[in-house]
């Protein structure tokens, strides 16, 4: 007992000068429960909306009102015709548009009944099902308060109708996350150990010793990860057309080409992380929670970023996955070009550039 005592009490020592071992006990599960505290709701709030007023009366105005007031909806955008709808949808500017029918007062007065339209952008069918019920239900509320000081009930109808997903299939919301998780998990999750692997096998003098640069040691290290990566995007985009019946509204190739640019964007963070560290257990482990995680939960992918507090949002304008699966959305289900993504693909072209140096940067041409 004495030695087994020893031992524990040398354990415990070990666990306590170790920084990151404890980092994985202590803060991991505070961050996690953080995280999926604020992050993980059904709740909506501050979704912008656009309205498109044809009686402009005073009953428009109030229901308008109303939902502005709610804290659920911001009004980004009020619109003149229906041409302007498509628009707002394409560019991502609003995430519903609530049509007022002309004559509304009138019609509600005379035939105590009227009807109003709610388009939603169901390329997120959870965030657009969500959407339109709030909206539903604000409506509804306006309609019981006035019942109660009218002898004749009145009824305003609402019209639902989803774009880019009309039957608000899971997948079409699934698939572009699952591409960005996919490519995260075999890109840097697989690189991020590859050099560092090198360094505990004690091959990496054989390396050094060669007349290759780092760049080229770097380079030839994640190419057959760079191939094997693409191939999966593939896999995926043949199995959602040919099995779930995705469709690809755009443009193949773009599409093929910003995946190729988020699979060497994940490949560089992936050799960063291997250049920075000195075990694969300390690189997986970065990799796991550092860039998995985030892809699931800080990106969009499954929880709208407008619902998060504006920290996690920070957080995830940061977050390569953010950007590629807003490009693959407007590629895949709204059909959209080049002229539509040009921003999100600058900003990972940014990243690339930036960790693709700081990897040859830290890449270490002797042994420590």
């Amino acid at each position: 007992m004495k030695h087994f005592r020893g031992f524990v009490i040398k354990e415990f020592y070990h666990i306590f000068r170790d920084k990151r071992t404890l980092a994985i006990l202590f803060v991991m599960p505070i961050v996690q429960m953080l995280l999926f505290g604020y992050v993980v709701t059904n709740e909506i709030k501050d979704a912008k909306i656009g309205i498109l007023d044809h009686s402009q009366d005073v009953v428009t105005r109030k229901i308008t009102d109303k939902l502005a007031s709610s804290g659920y909806f911001i009004i980004t955008k009020v619109l003149t015709n229906e041409t302007e709808i498509e628009d707002c949808f394409r560019t991502g500017s609003v995430k519903e548009v609530v049509v007022f029918e002309p004559d509304f007062a009138v019609k509600l007065e005379r035939e105590k009944k009227a009807s109003i339209h709610l388009i939603a952008d169901a390329s997120d069918a959870n965030t657009a099902n969500l959407i339109v019920n709030y909206t539903s239900a604000i409506v509804n509320d306006y309609v019981t308060k006035e019942n109660k000081t009218v002898t004749t009930p009145m009824q305003i109808g609402i019209e639902s109708r989803m774009l880019y997903n009309e039957e608000l299939k899971g997948v079409y919301m699934f698939v572009p996350g699952t591409m960005a998780l996919i490519l995260v998990l075999i890109s840097a999750l697989l690189t991020s150990v590859s050099i560092v692997r090198e360094k505990e096998l004690g091959t990496m003098e054989i390396l050094l010793a060669s007349p290759l640069r780092p760049l080229q040691i770097i380079i030839g290290k994640v190419m057959p990860y760079a191939v094997l990566s693409f191939v999966n995007v593939i896999t995926i985009l043949l199995l959602s057309n040919s099995i779930f019946g995705l469709p690809i509204q755009g443009s193949v190739a773009l599409l093929l080409l910003e995946s190729m640019l988020f699979i060497i964007l994940s490949l560089s963070l992936g050799i960063f992380i291997s250049t920075s560290t000195n075990s694969q257990q300390t690189a997986m482990m970065i990799s796991m929670m550092g860039l998995m995680l985030p892809a699931i939960i800080l990106s969009g992918f499954i929880y709208p970023v407008e619902n998060m507090p504006m920290i996690l949002q920070w957080v995830c304008h940061i977050n390569p996955s953010t950007y590629f699966i807003i490009i693959v959305k407007n590629i895949m289900l709204k059909g959209l070009g080049f002229m539509s993504v040009w921003k999100e693909t600058l900003v990972l072209c940014g990243m690339v550039v930036f960790f693709i140096t700081m990897s040859v940067r830290k890449f270490k041409i002797r042994l420590e």
